[in-house]
């Protein structure tokens, strides 16, 4: 005889009570006993009852739950169960974290985390295997587009697992905000019906409403070119910018340039020349939108580093040479203002092109949906690696089916709006995969590729090489823990297929550009686990947070150009600028997706900050307590440099990256 105590905690979103009737077991190593509880399942409250059982159950092993209703199924969000047996036993807990729906019986193994064992008699051996044989049915793998990563198999939202979905308050914030933004772009439009829109300043007319400080200074800066060199440093994508080792072979000098020669090659030998080429953009075909064709191009910028550590332009070269133009224009700070302008608004309409496809949608959010799918069909619950990722994936799946049925789909947001629309964001993504290496997703390896190592003002940098040491301090304390040696990493079945499943599987064989296929050392492992989980959070962050501030000034952004590309220099007249800049219902068109996009998100996480505890023994949460604690003296450091700084970098503050890919 034994008396235990229950408590069974409901989770906190909309809906997440319920009022059909639900069953529980206890099951321990030498019994179960059925409760015959009568829970109020109400949403954020815990229930607690006692039990009386006849025979001892011995360690508790599993709770199981059987949601019973005749007419509705109200499905239930359980967050944990916690049990206390009797006498000196210590409290056991039960992680859930998921809708309970249907009739059928859901086992929840205690929290301990346990690796693969051997022995196939062994009873949580079985769940675990069991799990993953369902879990693969559920979550399946499908080809969006040939050449692309693999995505979940999925055609709308409403096709993704129950667990993956957006609680009902993320659903509805995203939804009625965005219908908001639209009621607003209508009015800008019809704001403008009447006006003349031929100047820069007619712009004005349309930057009303949500907006940053930062925005503000955009808006009356974006003309300066030190404010244009800071953004490869430092703005939405600071991810193109590298250090020049030898004048680049597309750079055309023409007689007559002799002097920018010498100030390069200056540069060059002083190591202050820097490059951002998109040459990634050559031959990307052009999208029409509402019949008018819209033009491209692939830029090539030289910028210096002068001692003060801005970065400055040099020169522009806004298309690569071909056989019928060998030598194409060269734009310099010197040339008349608004042929200048043009070129440096070539520049950041190839930045705004890149950044959405490759360094956004590719590199973030297409890659942590390949790691989500990949934890959920080869890492059980019971798995320390799956609880250390699980709160990392949260919503990637529901918001990257929303951006492939919105956002990049034919007649979507890109087709719509953006000269990489029509067909050539896709040729773009499938050229950029060449270039999506393990190196290139590791800041250490890839700041160091670059050249972007020890720059003070490189403040994205320093940032991220922070981050990463403190997530690969956090991911070696969790490793380490339950892998004591490197063979045991070897002998983990579910670790290695996990390992690729991600490279082979999801990314499409990438194992030629990097990837590992197993893990011979807990330091592999450790740095491969860094780098999803810096992917999933800081690197997200980084990328997507500075649309709200760079983009809301459509000028210094554009999403797309309607003339060609100017060869001439003394011809670039005001008109040629708003004729090329993009027209009024495609600037408020860009600026309402990116501050739906950029905006702090109502029921953020902040990284490594999330409620849910998926291990329950002592020493993983003090792994997970120091590293609350890291992040928070990071957080401190930032605060107290952002102050001595014009413009303050805080998209890797801590508390300003989401734990997850959600938006």
């Amino acid at each position: 005889m034994g008396r235990y105590h229950i408590r069974v905690a409901t989770g906190a979103w909309l809906y997440s009570g319920s009022r059909n009737r639900v069953r529980l077991w206890l099951v321990g190593a030498r019994g179960e006993a059925e409760l015959e509880p009568q829970l109020r399942l109400a949403r954020g409250e815990e229930e607690e009852f006692d039990l009386e059982v006849p025979e001892d159950l011995g360690p508790l092993q599993f709770v199981k739950l059987c949601k019973q209703h005749s007419l509705v199924d109200d499905a239930w969000f359980c967050d944990h169960i916690t049990v206390q047996g009797p006498g000196a036993c210590a409290e056991a807990t039960f992680p859930c974290y998921r809708w309970v729906q249907g009739k059928g019986v859901l086992s929840l193994p205690e929290g301990t985390a346990r690796l693969a064992g051997d022995n196939t008699s062994d009873v949580f051996q079985k769940h675990r295997e069991k799990e993953l044989k369902e879990r693969q049915q559920i979550y399946r793998w499908a080809t969006w587009k040939e050449g692309l990563p693999l995505t979940i198999a999925a055609d709308c939202k409403d096709d993704l697992p129950p667990n993956m979905r957006f609680h009902e308050e993320k659903r509805l914030d995203f939804e009625c905000t965005l219908k908001a933004r639209v009621v607003e772009m209508v009015l800008k439009r019809v704001y403008t019906l009447l006006s003349q829109w031929n100047r820069l300043e007619d712009f004005d007319q349309i930057f009303w409403g949500q907006k940053s400080a930062l925005a503000e200074k955009v808006h009356q800066c974006w003309q300066d070119d030190e404010l244009f060199g800071y953004q490869f440093l430092n703005g939405a994508n600071p991810m193109l910018l590298r250090r020049t080792t030898s004048l680049p072979a597309r750079l055309a000098l023409p007689s007559g340039t002799e002097e920018l020669q010498a100030q390069l090659e200056k540069e060059l030998q002083n190591g202050s020349l820097f490059e951002a080429d998109f040459i990634l953009l050559d031959g990307i075909p052009a999208n029409v939108i509402r019949g008018e064709k819209q033009y491209l191009a692939a830029p090539l910028v030289m910028l210096k580093m002068e001692p003060n550590g801005k970065l400055l332009p040099m020169v522009i070269q806004i298309q690569p040479p071909n056989s019928s133009s060998p030598t194409p224009t060269l734009f310099l700070p010197s040339d008349p203002p608004l042929a200048w302008l043009l070129a440096k608004s070539w520049v950041r309409n190839a930045d705004f092109q890149l950044h959405q496809l490759q360094y956004h949608l590719l590199n973030t959010h297409l890659v942590a949906e390949v790691i989500a799918v990949a934890t959920m069909r080869c890492l059980p619950g019971l798995h320390p690696i799956y609880k250390l990722l699980v709160p990392h994936i949260r919503y990637t799946m529901e918001i990257n089916t929303r951006a492939r049925t919105q956002l990049i789909s034919e007649r979507g947001i890109f087709d719509q709006a953006v000269n990489t629309g029509g067909g050539g964001h896709m040729q773009l993504l499938r050229q950029a995969v060449a270039q999506l290496t393990y190196c290139s997703l590791c800041p250490p390896d890839d700041l160091a590729e670059r050249g972007l190592l020890g720059i003070p003002g490189a403040l994205y940098a320093h940032d991220a090489l922070q981050l990463w040491k403190i997530i690969a301090r956090y991911v070696e304390g969790i490793v380490y823990l339950f892998y004591q040696r490197d063979d045991v990493v070897r002998g983990d079945p579910e670790l290695q297929a996990w390992c690729r499943e991600i490279t082979e599987v999801g990314l499409c064989q990438a194992q030629d550009r990097g990837f590992p296929i197993s893990f011979q050392s807990r330091d592999e492992v450790c740095h491969f686990l860094t780098m999803c989980i810096f992917t999933c959070t800081a690197q997200h962050g980084a990328i997507n947070q500075g649309q709200l501030d760079w983009y809301a000034w459509v000028p210094n952004a554009p999403c797309t150009m309607r003339m060609p590309p100017p060869t001439t220099k003394e011809d670039v007249t005001m008109a040629t600028v708003m004729g090329s800049l993009p027209d009024v219902q495609q600037s408020c068109l860009q600026m309402t997706i990116t501050w739906h996009l950029g905006r702090r998100q109502p029921d953020m996480v902040p990284l490594g900050h999330h409620k849910e505890n998926y291990f329950s023994g002592p020493k993983a949460k003090a792994v997970l307590r120091q590293f609350q604690t890291d992040l928070k003296n990071l957080e401190n450091e930032i605060t107290a440099r952002n102050k001595q700084l014009d413009l303050p970098y805080e998209y890797l503050k801590p508390s300003h990256i989401e734990n997850s890919v959600t938006i």
